[in-house]
């Protein structure tokens, strides 16, 4: 296995909340190492950016105001696997079918409001951390 780095999100229903340390926990007692982190407000330019992939998806328009409607915490996490460490440790899209013991299974209020993004491969977690953090923001 090599060590990768992961973009995660941790989502205005969490962040309301007050769950960002719980769930940061989470990550850490699975081996993965938070190298970059920020509190933010995303601006509808930069929700809809971010999220132009599901542009022609219905739930695009909900999903973008969502995640405009609070602060998020964005994050780049580092370990080995981290993109399939990452996603195990947060559980199914949907909270009812997460397994116990993961993130959206324990704090998630609904399919939209599942508390956590994460990248779905090194592809994508390349440019989703590219977009919210420049290399000298990074520090392993």
């Amino acid at each position: 296995m090599a060590k990768e780095r992961t973009l995660s999100i941790i989502k205005p229903d969490a962040t309301k909340r007050n769950l960002t340390g719980k769930i940061n926990t989470k990550f850490e007692d699975n081996g993965l190492r938070i190298v970059a982190q920020k509190r933010m407000l995303l601006t509808k330019s930069e929700a809809e950016a971010f999220y132009a992939v599901h542009k022609e998806r219905p739930f695009y328009n909900d999903l973008v105001s969502f995640m405009i409607s609070g602060p998020v915490v964005v994050q780049v996490l580092e370990g080995e696997d981290a993109v399939a460490k990452n996603r195990k440790i947060m559980g199914a899209t949907n909270p009812a079918a997460a397994e116990e013991g993961t993130i959206r299974k324990e704090f998630a209020e609904s399919v939209e409001a599942n508390s956590v993004h994460g990248s779905d491969s090194l592809e994508n977690a390349a440019k989703e951390i590219n977009f919210f953090f420049s290399e000298t923001e990074i520090v392993g």
